[in-house]
């Protein structure tokens, strides 16, 4: 199979890359390298993807990524560097592949920043997607996996949550793209037939997790002896999904894709452990043996308070089943975290 994964080369993006040429697959990488946070980053988590562990002497952002595309290219693999707000970028790459399935995981993310650059998360987030969904109804693609968020719960008060709760009340524009997307990805399934399956992904964590996350952020910053921001009196909850129980959900909803046809679906792809900010904290101070210093702060605006996964839709349609509960999640982490 032909796979084409937006965002390939950010944190969900490589484990999955990594997981689909292990098993045998073509992989077409399409991602833009961002400067949401340091494109240096993602060319790492590209070379990992694909096992190739060696040195690569950074120069200059140009540069390096045209060096990586060199290098990485190979009968099963193919790296563009693409931004999915070009349409006509996109539509060569459709032009030269016969792609299979799409897993569209490519996004402007973040809670804080989209509510300071909202018309840049709309672009990318609604109109890139779009973009994707126009050129897989010109080309015939009739598979499509789209990430989601539990962002687009917002503080919903019935928990947990679940895929049929009434999600009109986003409080952020990140979230609101996100839900964007799952009423227009409705749209080209029933007018065009593109068979699909929205995950909404529950606070992922992990290997590789981008540097402004808050179990990343906290810690560096506590290995580093430096205070840590710390948002409200601690009760805010997250239900924590490690990256491996992830990637699996993933490749069970492509194995259900494949094999049924006028699918849509909704489903989210959690832990269903709901760990607060202060327990979130402790489990790294131990894991570290670190004790952190902390910023007392106010809670910032679209942060939810709580998040909670209901997987039982995920359970009996895809047969997910989560395994790392978050105490041997943040061990795994923080061995790759001193060891990177």
């Amino acid at each position: 199979m032909i796979y084409l994964v937006t965002g390939g080369s950010g944190f969900i993006g490589s484990h999955l890359i990594e997981r689909l040429l292990r098993n045998g697959h073509s992989v077409i990488n399409v991602d833009n390298f961002d400067d949401f946070y340091n494109y240096q980053i993602k060319i790492k988590n590209t070379l990992e993807s694909i096992d190739q562990n060696s040195d690569f002497e950074f120069s200059d952002k140009e540069t390096d990524i045209s060096r990586l595309i060199t290098i990485s290219q190979s009968e099963t693999y193919q790296l563009y560097n693409q931004d999915i707000r070009d349409k006509k970028g996109l539509e060569a790459i459709f032009k030269t592949h016969t792609i299979d399935l799409v897993i569209h995981l490519a996004a402007l993310a973040g809670v804080r920043p989209s509510i300071e650059r909202p018309l840049e998360y709309e672009e990318v987030n609604v109109r890139g997607t779009m973009n994707l969904w126009e050129l897989c109804k010109d080309f015939n693609v009739q598979k499509f996996i789209c990430a989601s968020s539990s962002s687009v719960y917002g503080n919903n008060e019935k928990t947990p949550f679940t895929e049929t709760d009434n999600v009109d009340n986003p409080i952020s524009p990140y979230a609101a793209t996100k839900k964007s997307g799952e009423i227009l990805g409705h749209v080209y399934h029933k007018l065009y037939h593109i068979d699909m399956i929205q995950l909404r992904f529950f606070t992922v964590y992990g290997p590789r997790q981008r540097p402004d996350l808050a179990i990343h952020k906290f810690t560096k910053l506590i290995s580093n002896g430096m205070e840590i921001p710390f948002y409200g009196d601690g009760n805010t909850a997250r239900d924590y999904t490690y990256i491996d129980d992830i990637i699996d959900g993933i490749m069970k909803s492509i194995v259900y894709l494949e094999a049924h046809s006028q699918v849509y679906e909704i489903i989210n792809l959690g832990e269903s452990e709901v760990v607060t900010l202060s327990e979130m904290l402790a489990t790294i101070e131990n894991a570290l043996g670190i004790s952190a210093t902390k910023k007392i702060l106010p809670m910032q605006p679209g942060d939810v308070l709580k998040t909670n996964a209901d997987i039982t839709k995920a359970k009996t349609l895809i047969g997910y089943k989560p395994d790392t509960n978050f105490q041997n999640g943040i061990k795994k982490f923080v061995e790759w975290f001193l060891r990177k």
